[in-house]
Protein backbone atom coordinates (compact mmCIF):
# COMPACT_ATOMS: atom_id res chain seq x y z
CA UNK A 1 0.00 0.00 0.00
CA UNK A 2 3.12 2.34 0.51
CA UNK A 3 4.39 1.45 -2.73
CA UNK A 4 1.15 2.73 -4.18
CA UNK A 5 0.83 5.66 -2.57
CA UNK A 6 4.66 6.78 -3.52
CA UNK A 7 3.39 5.86 -6.71
CA UNK A 8 0.24 8.19 -6.95
CA UNK A 9 2.53 10.98 -5.32
CA UNK A 10 5.33 10.60 -7.93
CA UNK A 11 2.64 10.66 -10.39
CA UNK A 12 0.82 13.10 -9.19
CA UNK A 13 4.00 15.92 -9.12
CA UNK A 14 3.80 18.11 -11.74
CA UNK A 15 6.57 18.55 -14.39
CA UNK A 16 8.23 22.17 -14.22
CA UNK A 17 7.19 23.81 -17.48
CA UNK A 18 8.92 26.37 -19.60
CA UNK A 19 9.77 29.76 -18.19
CA UNK A 20 8.07 31.89 -21.06
CA UNK A 21 4.98 33.18 -20.49
CA UNK A 22 3.56 33.49 -24.33
CA UNK A 23 3.98 32.76 -27.49
CA UNK A 24 6.36 35.43 -28.22
CA UNK A 25 9.40 33.29 -26.49
CA UNK A 26 12.09 34.73 -23.76
CA UNK A 27 10.67 38.23 -24.18
CA UNK A 28 7.92 38.78 -22.12
CA UNK A 29 9.11 39.44 -18.28
CA UNK A 30 8.82 36.97 -15.26
CA UNK A 31 5.86 37.62 -13.83
CA UNK A 32 3.22 39.50 -16.47
CA UNK A 33 0.75 38.59 -18.38
CA UNK A 34 1.26 37.52 -21.47
CA UNK A 35 -0.21 39.04 -24.96
CA UNK A 36 -2.04 36.14 -25.83
CA UNK A 37 -3.50 35.95 -21.91
CA UNK A 38 -4.83 39.40 -22.82
CA UNK A 39 -5.82 39.12 -26.06
CA UNK A 40 -8.20 36.64 -24.89
CA UNK A 41 -9.54 38.78 -22.18
CA UNK A 42 -10.56 41.08 -25.05
CA UNK A 43 -12.15 38.59 -26.96
CA UNK A 44 -13.92 36.98 -23.74
CA UNK A 45 -14.66 40.99 -22.60
CA UNK A 46 -16.75 41.55 -26.07
CA UNK A 47 -18.00 38.21 -26.25
CA UNK A 48 -19.98 38.29 -22.69
CA UNK A 49 -21.21 41.74 -23.37
CA UNK A 50 -22.95 40.24 -26.12
CA UNK A 51 -23.97 37.04 -24.05
CA UNK A 52 -25.03 39.09 -21.04
CA UNK A 53 -27.11 41.87 -22.93
CA UNK A 54 -29.57 38.78 -23.83
CA UNK A 55 -29.25 36.47 -20.26
CA UNK A 56 -30.75 38.49 -17.96
CA UNK A 57 -33.77 39.01 -19.38
CA UNK A 58 -33.85 35.63 -21.21
CA UNK A 59 -35.97 34.34 -18.19
CA UNK A 60 -38.10 36.91 -18.14
CA UNK A 61 -38.75 36.76 -21.58
CA UNK A 62 -39.47 32.97 -21.68
CA UNK A 63 -41.75 33.22 -18.56
CA UNK A 64 -43.79 36.77 -19.20
CA UNK A 65 -43.73 36.88 -23.00
CA UNK A 66 -43.81 33.29 -24.01
CA UNK A 67 -45.57 31.27 -21.40
CA UNK A 68 -42.80 28.84 -20.30
CA UNK A 69 -43.41 27.36 -16.78
CA UNK A 70 -40.27 27.00 -14.45
CA UNK A 71 -39.95 23.81 -14.81
CA UNK A 72 -39.48 24.37 -18.27
CA UNK A 73 -36.81 27.52 -17.37
CA UNK A 74 -34.86 24.50 -15.92
CA UNK A 75 -35.26 22.56 -18.75
CA UNK A 76 -33.98 24.79 -21.16
CA UNK A 77 -30.99 26.14 -19.29
CA UNK A 78 -30.17 22.55 -18.57
CA UNK A 79 -29.57 21.18 -21.75
CA UNK A 80 -27.96 24.68 -23.41
CA UNK A 81 -25.59 24.38 -20.30
CA UNK A 82 -25.08 20.55 -19.76
CA UNK A 83 -25.76 18.82 -23.28
CA UNK A 84 -23.38 21.38 -24.92
CA UNK A 85 -20.73 21.01 -22.34
CA UNK A 86 -19.90 17.76 -23.74
CA UNK A 87 -18.60 19.07 -25.93
CA UNK A 88 -15.95 20.24 -24.04
CA UNK A 89 -14.63 17.17 -23.29
CA UNK A 90 -14.15 16.56 -27.26
CA UNK A 91 -13.17 19.44 -28.39
CA UNK A 92 -10.37 19.80 -25.45
CA UNK A 93 -9.06 16.70 -26.49
CA UNK A 94 -9.11 17.27 -30.03
CA UNK A 95 -7.04 20.55 -29.52
CA UNK A 96 -4.23 18.44 -27.51
CA UNK A 97 -4.35 16.15 -30.61
CA UNK A 98 -4.41 17.77 -33.56
CA UNK A 99 -1.95 21.19 -31.37
CA UNK A 100 -4.38 23.24 -32.58
CA UNK A 101 -6.67 25.95 -30.20
CA UNK A 102 -7.30 28.63 -32.61
CA UNK A 103 -9.25 27.00 -35.08
CA UNK A 104 -11.31 25.71 -32.04
CA UNK A 105 -11.51 28.85 -30.09
CA UNK A 106 -12.44 30.70 -33.84
CA UNK A 107 -15.18 27.81 -34.88
CA UNK A 108 -16.79 28.05 -30.70
CA UNK A 109 -17.29 32.09 -30.43
CA UNK A 110 -18.24 32.03 -33.83
CA UNK A 111 -20.87 29.32 -33.59
CA UNK A 112 -22.18 31.52 -30.97
CA UNK A 113 -22.08 34.90 -33.27
CA UNK A 114 -24.44 33.25 -35.74
CA UNK A 115 -26.73 31.96 -33.37
CA UNK A 116 -27.36 34.97 -31.21
CA UNK A 117 -29.67 37.36 -33.85
CA UNK A 118 -31.87 34.18 -33.76
CA UNK A 119 -33.23 35.29 -30.27
CA UNK A 120 -34.90 38.08 -32.11
CA UNK A 121 -37.10 36.29 -34.05
CA UNK A 122 -37.87 33.36 -31.62
CA UNK A 123 -41.38 33.30 -30.89
CA UNK A 124 -41.73 29.62 -29.22
CA UNK A 125 -40.40 28.32 -26.20
CA UNK A 126 -39.16 25.48 -28.33
CA UNK A 127 -37.06 27.80 -30.79
CA UNK A 128 -35.31 29.60 -27.81
CA UNK A 129 -34.70 26.40 -26.51
CA UNK A 130 -32.68 25.37 -30.08
CA UNK A 131 -31.10 28.80 -30.50
CA UNK A 132 -29.70 28.82 -27.24
CA UNK A 133 -28.45 25.11 -27.40
CA UNK A 134 -26.31 26.31 -30.51
CA UNK A 135 -25.06 29.12 -28.43
CA UNK A 136 -24.02 27.12 -26.13
CA UNK A 137 -22.36 24.18 -28.23
CA UNK A 138 -20.22 27.11 -29.13
CA UNK A 139 -19.35 27.72 -25.65
CA UNK A 140 -18.78 23.80 -25.10
CA UNK A 141 -16.34 23.53 -28.38
CA UNK A 142 -14.13 26.92 -27.42
CA UNK A 143 -14.00 26.90 -24.00
CA UNK A 144 -11.39 23.94 -23.08
CA UNK A 145 -9.02 24.81 -26.02
CA UNK A 146 -8.78 28.55 -24.63
CA UNK A 147 -8.25 27.95 -21.16
CA UNK A 148 -5.22 25.46 -22.32
CA UNK A 149 -3.90 27.85 -24.26
CA UNK A 150 -3.93 30.48 -21.30
CA UNK A 151 -2.27 27.63 -19.33
CA UNK A 152 0.75 26.92 -22.05
CA UNK A 153 1.48 30.85 -21.89
CA UNK A 154 1.29 31.77 -18.48
CA UNK A 155 4.39 31.10 -16.18
CA UNK A 156 2.96 27.90 -13.32
CA UNK A 157 3.44 31.11 -10.88
CA UNK A 158 0.77 32.93 -11.56
CA UNK A 159 -1.21 30.44 -13.47
CA UNK A 160 -3.80 31.68 -10.42
CA UNK A 161 -3.39 35.67 -11.58
CA UNK A 162 -3.68 34.78 -15.53
CA UNK A 163 -6.72 32.89 -15.07
CA UNK A 164 -8.49 35.63 -12.32
CA UNK A 165 -7.49 38.33 -15.14
CA UNK A 166 -9.26 36.46 -17.73
CA UNK A 167 -12.36 36.25 -15.54
CA UNK A 168 -12.08 39.91 -14.76
CA UNK A 169 -12.31 40.68 -18.75
CA UNK A 170 -14.80 38.00 -19.37
CA UNK A 171 -16.74 39.47 -16.00
CA UNK A 172 -16.32 43.25 -17.18
CA UNK A 173 -18.13 42.42 -20.32
CA UNK A 174 -20.89 40.71 -18.34
CA UNK A 175 -21.20 44.27 -16.34
CA UNK A 176 -20.93 46.32 -19.62
CA UNK A 177 -24.09 44.03 -21.59
CA UNK A 178 -26.59 44.49 -18.88
CA UNK A 179 -25.76 48.14 -18.59
CA UNK A 180 -26.56 48.44 -22.41
CA UNK A 181 -29.47 46.23 -21.86
CA UNK A 182 -30.90 48.30 -19.02
CA UNK A 183 -30.49 51.58 -20.98
CA UNK A 184 -31.85 50.14 -24.18
CA UNK A 185 -34.96 48.43 -22.44
CA UNK A 186 -35.48 51.78 -20.21
CA UNK A 187 -35.45 53.41 -23.46
CA UNK A 188 -37.92 51.46 -25.58
CA UNK A 189 -40.05 50.72 -21.98
CA UNK A 190 -43.17 51.84 -24.54
CA UNK A 191 -42.42 49.40 -27.11
CA UNK A 192 -43.90 46.69 -24.75
CA UNK A 193 -42.24 42.80 -25.62
CA UNK A 194 -40.70 44.80 -28.98
CA UNK A 195 -38.14 46.00 -26.37
CA UNK A 196 -36.70 43.01 -25.69
CA UNK A 197 -35.83 41.66 -29.37
CA UNK A 198 -34.38 44.89 -29.88
CA UNK A 199 -31.82 44.19 -27.25
CA UNK A 200 -31.34 40.84 -28.78
CA UNK A 201 -30.54 41.99 -31.81
CA UNK A 202 -28.20 44.59 -31.17
CA UNK A 203 -25.90 41.62 -28.70
CA UNK A 204 -24.64 40.60 -32.35
CA UNK A 205 -22.66 43.91 -32.49
CA UNK A 206 -19.94 43.36 -29.42
CA UNK A 207 -19.96 39.61 -30.25
CA UNK A 208 -18.16 40.85 -33.99
CA UNK A 209 -15.75 42.79 -32.94
CA UNK A 210 -14.82 39.77 -30.43
CA UNK A 211 -14.54 37.47 -33.96
CA UNK A 212 -12.11 40.39 -35.45
CA UNK A 213 -9.56 40.00 -32.73
CA UNK A 214 -9.54 36.26 -33.24
CA UNK A 215 -8.70 36.45 -36.50
CA UNK A 216 -6.75 39.20 -36.92
CA UNK A 217 -4.86 39.55 -33.12
CA UNK A 218 -5.01 35.43 -31.33
CA UNK A 219 -1.61 34.12 -31.74
CA UNK A 220 -1.15 30.26 -30.68
CA UNK A 221 1.50 28.57 -29.31
CA UNK A 222 0.94 25.08 -30.69
CA UNK A 223 1.53 22.46 -27.42
CA UNK A 224 4.47 20.35 -26.69
CA UNK A 225 2.72 16.67 -27.33
CA UNK A 226 0.40 14.72 -28.40
CA UNK A 227 -2.31 13.90 -26.32
CA UNK A 228 -3.32 10.11 -25.98
CA UNK A 229 -6.87 10.11 -24.56
CA UNK A 230 -7.37 8.30 -21.24
CA UNK A 231 -10.72 7.18 -21.99
CA UNK A 232 -13.38 6.95 -19.18
CA UNK A 233 -11.40 5.41 -16.37
CA UNK A 234 -9.24 8.48 -16.80
CA UNK A 235 -5.71 6.44 -16.11
CA UNK A 236 -3.47 9.18 -17.46
CA UNK A 237 -4.59 11.42 -14.88
CA UNK A 238 -3.28 12.33 -11.38
CA UNK A 239 -5.50 10.65 -8.10
CA UNK A 240 -5.85 14.44 -6.84
CA UNK A 241 -7.37 15.17 -10.34
CA UNK A 242 -10.10 12.77 -10.37
CA UNK A 243 -10.99 13.83 -6.69
CA UNK A 244 -11.32 17.40 -7.62
CA UNK A 245 -13.76 16.18 -10.55
CA UNK A 246 -15.82 14.50 -7.67
CA UNK A 247 -15.86 17.68 -5.69
CA UNK A 248 -17.07 19.48 -8.83
CA UNK A 249 -19.93 16.88 -9.70
CA UNK A 250 -21.39 17.45 -5.92
CA UNK A 251 -20.87 21.00 -5.79
CA UNK A 252 -22.53 21.84 -9.26
CA UNK A 253 -25.38 19.22 -8.80
CA UNK A 254 -26.79 22.14 -6.30
CA UNK A 255 -25.42 24.74 -8.77
CA UNK A 256 -28.73 25.36 -11.18
CA UNK A 257 -28.82 27.76 -13.73
CA UNK A 258 -28.28 31.53 -12.48
CA UNK A 259 -31.73 32.21 -14.22
CA UNK A 260 -33.13 30.46 -10.76
CA UNK A 261 -31.69 33.89 -8.97
CA UNK A 262 -32.89 36.34 -11.91
CA UNK A 263 -36.59 34.79 -11.89
CA UNK A 264 -36.71 35.07 -7.43
CA UNK A 265 -35.91 38.87 -8.20
CA UNK A 266 -38.69 39.51 -10.17
CA UNK A 267 -41.14 37.05 -8.13
CA UNK A 268 -40.14 39.62 -4.94
CA UNK A 269 -41.16 42.78 -7.22
CA UNK A 270 -38.09 43.53 -9.39
CA UNK A 271 -39.19 45.05 -12.45
CA UNK A 272 -37.99 43.66 -15.42
CA UNK A 273 -35.99 46.80 -16.48
CA UNK A 274 -34.22 46.83 -13.41
CA UNK A 275 -32.89 43.19 -13.47
CA UNK A 276 -29.95 43.70 -15.85
CA UNK A 277 -28.81 46.39 -13.14
CA UNK A 278 -28.96 43.57 -10.35
CA UNK A 279 -27.21 41.52 -12.54
CA UNK A 280 -24.71 44.13 -13.12
CA UNK A 281 -23.98 44.13 -9.13
CA UNK A 282 -23.04 40.45 -8.95
CA UNK A 283 -20.89 41.12 -12.45
CA UNK A 284 -18.93 44.04 -10.94
CA UNK A 285 -18.07 42.45 -7.70
CA UNK A 286 -17.14 39.59 -9.78
CA UNK A 287 -14.89 41.42 -12.04
CA UNK A 288 -13.17 43.37 -8.92
CA UNK A 289 -12.25 40.66 -7.38
CA UNK A 290 -11.81 37.39 -9.82
CA UNK A 291 -8.10 38.62 -10.20
CA UNK A 292 -7.13 39.38 -6.60
CA UNK A 293 -9.22 35.91 -6.34
CA UNK A 294 -6.72 34.09 -8.53
CA UNK A 295 -3.81 35.65 -6.85
CA UNK A 296 -5.20 34.27 -3.61
CA UNK A 297 -4.99 31.23 -4.74
CA UNK A 298 -1.32 31.53 -5.75
CA UNK A 299 -0.53 32.56 -2.26
CA UNK A 300 -2.50 30.56 0.24
CA UNK A 301 -3.32 27.71 -1.71
CA UNK A 302 -6.23 26.52 -4.09
CA UNK A 303 -7.63 24.15 -2.13
CA UNK A 304 -8.13 26.36 0.86
CA UNK A 305 -9.95 29.14 -1.55
CA UNK A 306 -12.12 26.86 -2.99
CA UNK A 307 -13.47 25.85 0.24
CA UNK A 308 -14.00 29.81 1.58
CA UNK A 309 -15.77 29.95 -1.90
CA UNK A 310 -17.75 26.87 -1.42
CA UNK A 311 -19.14 28.03 2.07
CA UNK A 312 -19.80 31.47 0.42
CA UNK A 313 -21.88 30.06 -2.21
CA UNK A 314 -24.10 28.13 0.83
CA UNK A 315 -24.67 31.42 2.75
CA UNK A 316 -26.21 33.08 -1.33
CA UNK A 317 -28.01 30.20 -1.48
CA UNK A 318 -29.82 29.98 1.62
CA UNK A 319 -30.20 34.25 1.96
CA UNK A 320 -31.83 33.73 -2.04
CA UNK A 321 -34.74 30.75 -0.05
CA UNK A 322 -35.30 33.02 2.91
CA UNK A 323 -35.32 36.67 1.42
CA UNK A 324 -38.65 38.79 1.46
CA UNK A 325 -37.30 41.88 0.55
CA UNK A 326 -35.93 43.59 -2.32
CA UNK A 327 -32.73 45.08 -0.38
CA UNK A 328 -31.55 41.77 0.52
CA UNK A 329 -31.43 40.32 -2.83
CA UNK A 330 -29.18 43.29 -4.40
CA UNK A 331 -27.04 42.14 -1.60
CA UNK A 332 -26.99 38.67 -2.42
CA UNK A 333 -26.04 39.56 -5.50
CA UNK A 334 -22.73 41.08 -5.00
CA UNK A 335 -21.38 38.48 -2.45
CA UNK A 336 -22.89 35.70 -5.13
CA UNK A 337 -20.13 37.99 -7.13
CA UNK A 338 -17.52 37.41 -4.46
CA UNK A 339 -18.11 34.04 -4.92
CA UNK A 340 -17.34 33.55 -8.42
CA UNK A 341 -14.23 36.13 -8.19
CA UNK A 342 -13.01 33.57 -5.66
CA UNK A 343 -13.12 30.34 -7.10
CA UNK A 344 -13.37 30.52 -10.82
CA UNK A 345 -9.94 31.43 -11.66
CA UNK A 346 -8.74 29.44 -8.79
CA UNK A 347 -10.65 26.78 -10.01
CA UNK A 348 -8.75 26.48 -13.82
CA UNK A 349 -5.85 26.81 -12.10
CA UNK A 350 -6.08 23.67 -9.94
CA UNK A 351 -6.77 21.96 -13.50
CA UNK A 352 -3.49 23.45 -14.96
CA UNK A 353 -2.04 22.39 -11.59
CA UNK A 354 -2.80 19.05 -11.99
CA UNK A 355 -2.96 17.81 -15.92
CA UNK A 356 -0.23 16.22 -17.17
CA UNK A 357 1.36 18.67 -20.01
CA UNK A 358 0.67 16.84 -22.96
CA UNK A 359 -2.92 16.37 -21.33
CA UNK A 360 -3.82 20.03 -20.40
CA UNK A 361 -6.65 20.31 -23.34
CA UNK A 362 -8.50 17.32 -22.48
CA UNK A 363 -7.61 17.87 -18.40
CA UNK A 364 -9.85 21.10 -19.21
CA UNK A 365 -12.78 19.08 -21.18
CA UNK A 366 -13.00 16.61 -18.76
CA UNK A 367 -13.58 18.90 -15.77
CA UNK A 368 -16.10 21.62 -17.99
CA UNK A 369 -17.79 18.53 -19.36
CA UNK A 370 -18.10 16.91 -15.67
CA UNK A 371 -19.69 20.40 -14.63
CA UNK A 372 -22.22 20.81 -17.61
CA UNK A 373 -23.43 17.46 -17.51
CA UNK A 374 -24.49 18.29 -13.47
CA UNK A 375 -25.42 21.57 -14.16
CA UNK A 376 -28.08 19.88 -16.99
CA UNK A 377 -28.93 17.48 -13.51
CA UNK A 378 -28.79 20.31 -11.37
CA UNK A 379 -31.23 22.79 -13.35
CA UNK A 380 -33.60 20.34 -14.09
CA UNK A 381 -33.85 19.02 -10.43
CA UNK A 382 -33.93 22.88 -9.49
CA UNK A 383 -37.18 23.40 -11.38
CA UNK A 384 -39.26 20.42 -10.05
CA UNK A 385 -37.93 21.43 -6.05
CA UNK A 386 -39.01 25.03 -7.13
CA UNK A 387 -42.43 23.67 -8.31
CA UNK A 388 -43.10 21.14 -6.14
CA UNK A 389 -44.87 24.02 -3.69
CA UNK A 390 -46.46 27.00 -4.71
CA UNK A 391 -45.35 28.78 -1.38
CA UNK A 392 -42.28 27.01 -0.18
CA UNK A 393 -41.15 25.56 -3.85
CA UNK A 394 -38.24 27.94 -4.10
CA UNK A 395 -36.71 28.32 -0.78
CA UNK A 396 -36.65 24.45 -0.99
CA UNK A 397 -34.53 24.47 -3.63
CA UNK A 398 -32.11 26.98 -2.52
CA UNK A 399 -31.61 25.11 0.82
CA UNK A 400 -30.58 21.98 -1.38
CA UNK A 401 -27.94 23.82 -3.41
CA UNK A 402 -26.91 25.48 -0.37
CA UNK A 403 -25.99 22.02 0.86
CA UNK A 404 -24.46 20.60 -2.16
CA UNK A 405 -22.29 23.49 -1.57
CA UNK A 406 -21.56 22.50 1.74
CA UNK A 407 -21.38 18.84 1.20
CA UNK A 408 -18.81 19.45 -1.60
CA UNK A 409 -16.55 21.92 0.86
CA UNK A 410 -16.19 18.74 3.36
CA UNK A 411 -15.00 16.28 0.29
CA UNK A 412 -12.52 19.20 -0.83
CA UNK A 413 -11.57 19.48 2.79
CA UNK A 414 -11.18 15.47 3.17
CA UNK A 415 -9.92 13.92 0.11
CA UNK A 416 -8.10 16.78 -2.14
CA UNK A 417 -4.82 17.71 -1.78
CA UNK A 418 -3.12 20.89 -2.96
CA UNK A 419 -0.84 20.83 -6.06
CA UNK A 420 3.15 21.16 -5.54
CA UNK A 421 3.85 25.12 -6.33
CA UNK A 422 6.43 25.76 -9.50
CA UNK A 423 7.87 28.42 -10.72
CA UNK A 424 9.39 28.87 -14.34
CA UNK A 425 12.65 28.31 -13.21
CA UNK A 426 11.55 25.01 -11.99
CA UNK A 427 11.77 24.70 -8.34
CA UNK A 428 8.73 22.96 -6.83
CA UNK A 429 7.31 23.63 -3.10
CA UNK A 430 6.06 20.70 -1.24
CA UNK A 431 2.06 20.26 -1.27
CA UNK A 432 -0.24 21.01 1.80
CA UNK A 433 -3.11 18.51 2.49
CA UNK A 434 -4.95 19.93 5.50
CA UNK A 435 -6.68 16.76 5.93
CA UNK A 436 -3.84 14.11 6.38
CA UNK A 437 -0.72 15.55 7.68
CA UNK A 438 0.65 11.89 8.31
CA UNK A 439 0.61 11.25 4.20
CA UNK A 440 4.09 11.10 2.91
CA UNK A 441 4.63 14.10 0.78
CA UNK A 442 7.77 13.84 -1.86
CA UNK A 443 10.07 16.44 -2.07
CA UNK A 444 11.34 17.60 -5.70
CA UNK A 445 13.73 14.56 -6.09
CA UNK A 446 11.10 11.76 -5.80
CA UNK A 447 12.07 11.89 -1.83
CA UNK A 448 10.04 11.48 1.43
Amino acid sequence: MADNEAKDAVQEKPVAEPGTTGPEGPGEQPGKLSRTVKVLGLVSLFTDASTEMIYPLLPIFLTSVLGASAVFLGVIEGVAEGTASILKGFSGYFSDKLGKRKALIFAGYGLSTIAKPFFAVSDAIWQVLVVRFVDRVGKGIRTAPRDALISETTAPEIRGKAYGFHRAMDTMGAVIGPGIAFLMMYLLRGQGNSAYRWVFLAALVPSLVAMVLIVFVLREKAPEGKAHFPGLHLSGFSHNYRMLLLVVAVFTLGNSSDAFLLLRAQNLGMKAYIIPLAWMVFNIVYSATSTPGGMLSDRIGRKKTLMLGFVLYALVYLGFGFAHRLVYIWLLFAVYGLFYGLTQGCLSAYVADLAPGDLKGTAFGVYQTTDGVFKLLASVLFGVLWASSKANGPTIAFIFGGAMALTAAVLLWRFCADCPRQTSEGSVEEPVDDAAHERVVLGPHGRA
